[in-house]
């Protein structure tokens, strides 16, 4: 199945290190949103930041790249002088693990789900992409790791970390700030968006489909919902985000049935009706369709 040279190129955007060297991270500005109560968001390049402060000092989730890591910490330092002292990376993608080992040798306890770690700690390979991802080096990986879920008694919050079945990666971990009621869903949750789906790391649209259903099990109107990439949302925007994806996935289900091909499929435009809203992205709706109708052929070949 051939890619575009666009398509190849929105993969390293999102995924590759060798960003970090392309990238003048001079002109990055790390901007940080109140949620609610003690959560804040950074935004910089790469995936969203989650900053609980309190007492008993900072709880992070995801880092972003290597060369904002002052940054980073400038940003939360004007939030609260704490010291950070957790870091929980949603998944194992280099714009949200990259400042691990900046912060790692700085003596921050790194905590993911057990495949984030399986994976950093070894070279991964894109086989759609041709892209290699070489191991992280060792202050880089998580010290702790949970199999499904885990819970931080923290700055008088209950903060809960559990996984889901393959969404985004093998290795997503959607985090519950339950006092606050705030969520962190990483990449399980594209804002505004449409979402990449690894499926070389395990991802499956079924997956990202089934995190949101789990999330909107919860959430209530108040609840305050910090994705992985784009503006903060809530359970109405969540709920679309849902209801979009499985529209989508159902009617390249149909065609696939029918014996359409890739190409007839995409001709079929079969996201149209919410490309003027979510394919404004770096992933174009020509990549989605792609994406889902090669997870679901596989599944069909199974």
């Amino acid at each position: 199945m051939r890619r575009s040279g666009f398509a190849v190129l929105v993969l390293t955007s999102c995924l590759a290190s060798r960003l970090t060297a392309q990238q003048n991270f001079d002109t990055v500005q790390v901007r940080a949103e109140h949620v609610a109560g003690p959560v804040w968001m950074l935004q910089g390049l790469g995936g969203n930041i989650g900053v609980a402060v309190g007492r008993d000092g900072v709880f992070l989730v995801d880092d972003e790249y290597a060369p904002l890591t002052v940054k980073i910490k400038a940003a939360i330092a004007a939030i609260d002088s704490g010291p950070i002292r957790f870091l929980l990376n949603t998944h194992w993608h280099p714009d949200h693990t990259g400042g691990n080992e900046n912060l790692g040798k700085a003596g921050v306890l790194i905590v993911a789900q057990d495949n984030v770690r399986r994976r950093m700690s070894t070279e991964q390979f894109s086989a759609a992409f041709n892209t290699r991802f070489p191991a992280s080096p060792e202050a880089a990986l998580p010290v702790v790791t949970f199999s499904d879920t885990v819970t931080f008694w923290f700055n008088g919050d209950t903060t809960i970390a559990f996984h889901v079945p393959p969404a985004h990666t093998d290795g997503d971990a959607i985090i519950y700030w339950r006092h606050a009621n705030v969520v962190h869903m990483g990449d399980t949750y594209f804002n505004g968006r449409y979402p990449f789906i690894d499926l070389s790391s395990g991802g499956s649209v079924d997956g990202m489909i089934g995190a949101a259903d789990r999330v909107l099990a919860f959430a209530d109107s108040n609840t305050r919902i910090i994705p992985g990439h784009g503006p903060l949302g809530n359970r109405a925007s969540l709920q679309a985000y849902r209801d979009m994806l499985v529209t989508i996935r159902d009617r390249i289900r149909g065609m696939v049935r029918d014996g359409m091909s890739l190409a007839l499929v995409q001709a079929a435009k079969p996201t149209l009706q919410f490309d003027a809203v979510w394919g404004k992205g770096r992933i174009t709706p020509e990549l989605l369709v792609e994406t889902v109708f090669t997870e679901i052929n596989q599944t069909r070949r199974q």
